[in-house]
């Protein structure tokens, strides 16, 4: 199967360069659908599934591939060499934004430019490095997920999305976690909340721009600072928002600080 078909690619406009959007954990592209539309005149606009997720094809899962985020690093590579992608944008959310970043240091004239939402190098605090939970608390909420998939998603969704006044945001996450295949799920979660790609941040050399919300429990603001000021060439943002789905929540805000950094 080809890679187009494999990772559910498609294409909309004809500008260039390509902007390549890259959804979150349990997500799917049609999270962007909101912010998307923005940039569709003036670029090649990307969307695509991870393995595992939206309509992707679920049979190319491969536990030993996609047991770190390095083999959806390869998966976008690939989809880039598909569709001879060079100096691209690549604008990730949440664990999107290292799986872009471990593209654009293995593949350096992908692209020349990243846009990272809500980016977390690593979960687990850390000696010197608050990423914003404990091991436990980590290995709870990965135990919670193993033994109760649907009860995961109803508490962490609304949890992820803040905006308890907007519960039909909250409803909407919820209902895509659920639609995952419980198994990919749970390992996607542990290769998410188990990783630490702080090493890596360096070696990318790429422009970045960090995308923050003012209130976000998954990935506060000190780590959104860690990861610009660990990017040869990062920069940081914060927005008018809360919660963890900016491209869902203010989508334009986030199609705002796009556009000023692209």
């Amino acid at each position: 199967m080809s890679v187009i078909a494999r990772n559910n690619v498609t294409v909309r406009g004809e500008g260039r360069p390509a902007m390549v959007f890259a959804h979150g954990f349990g997500c799917d592209q049609n999270m962007w659908r909101h912010v998307t539309p923005a940039f569709e005149q003036d670029y090649k606009v990307v969307l695509f599934d991870h393995v595992g997720c939206g309509k992707s094809d679920l049979a190319a899962y491969d536990h030993v591939r996609y047991s770190s985020l390095a083999g959806y690093a390869a998966d976008v590579i690939e989809i880039g060499q598909a569709l001879d992608i060079k100096g691209g944008i690549f604008v990730a959310h949440s664990v999107s934004a290292m799986i872009g970043i471990l593209a654009a240091a293995d593949a350096p004239d992908l692209f020349s430019e990243l846009v990272l939402i809500g980016p977390s190098p690593r979960y687990i605090n850390d000696q010197g490095y608050e990423g914003g939970f404990t091991r436990e608390q980590i290995e709870e909420l990965l135990e919670f997920l193993d033994d109760n998939h649907m009860g995961w998603s109803a508490a962490m969704g609304p949890v992820i999305m803040g905006n308890p006044d907007r519960p039909e945001l909250s409803d909407e996450l919820v209902n895509s976690f659920c639609r995952t295949d419980p198994d990919i799920a749970k390992a996607f979660a542990r290769v998410t909340f188990l990783s630490d790609n702080r090493a890596d941040l360096p070696r990318c050399q790429a422009r970045a721009l960090v995308i923050q919300c003012k209130q976000d429990v998954i990935a506060q603001q000190g780590v959104g600072e860690y990861v610009r000021d660990h990017l040869p060439r990062g920069e940081m943002i914060i927005i008018d928002a809360t919660g963890h789905c900016p491209n869902l929540s203010a989508p334009a805000q986030v199609i705002s600080a796009i556009k000023a950094f692209v």
